[in-house]
């Protein structure tokens, strides 16, 4: 009898100690949510740059980000790109990448005529299909996602970016 209690007395420690594992494993890693998921789906991909080199986005993992999805015929876009290139400049090491949902030609004339100083890609007309990934169901322009050092997306921006607040949101990542 003693040695029944004993065997179940150790069989219950052992349920309460793998539950105890299992939930620490999930607290230190939950879940993605679907915006980081569709960042780690852009991140798995090459795309061109505005010169037209296939340059891969994997390079870009780890780092704090800026992603920036943007289009030449979009005017609050075009509005925005010279103060997220005078910002580049004044964060790093947090990098900014443009998502053209735009030709490469296009995104190649724009970015010498106005001298963007981060990285520009072209997503053509499959960057509708990301921004909707991200939770940008419209598919409104422009929008924007920054992300922490860890991988995940902290914040995302619909529209003409309020560069005070994104700022104040830089500074807690």
């Amino acid at each position: 009898m003693k040695k029944l209690r004993n065997v179940i007395l150790l069989a219950v420690v052992a349920v309460v100690c793998v539950g105890i594992g299992l939930y620490a494993s999930h607290r230190a890693h939950p879940a993605e949510s679907a915006e980081t998921q569709a960042l780690n789906r852009l991140l798995a991909q090459s795309l061109p740059d505005a010169t037209g080199q296939m340059q891969s986005l994997a390079q870009y993992r780890g780092k704090p980000l800026i992603v920036n999805f943007w289009a030449t015929w979009c005017g609050p876009c075009v509005e925005e790109m010279p103060e997220l290139t005078a910002l580049q400049q004044e964060i790093a090491p947090v990098q900014i990448l443009g998502i053209g949902v735009d030709s490469q030609e296009n995104i190649g004339k724009f970015a010498q005529k106005y001298q963007i100083r981060y990285p520009l890609f072209v997503a053509g007309t499959g960057a509708t299909d990301l921004l909707r990934q991200f939770g940008n169901q419209a598919g409104g322009l422009p929008f924007t996602a920054l992300v922490g050092k860890d991988g995940n997306v902290k914040k995302i921006y619909l529209g003409r970016l309020k560069f005070d607040e994104l700022r104040q949101d830089l500074s807690q990542l």
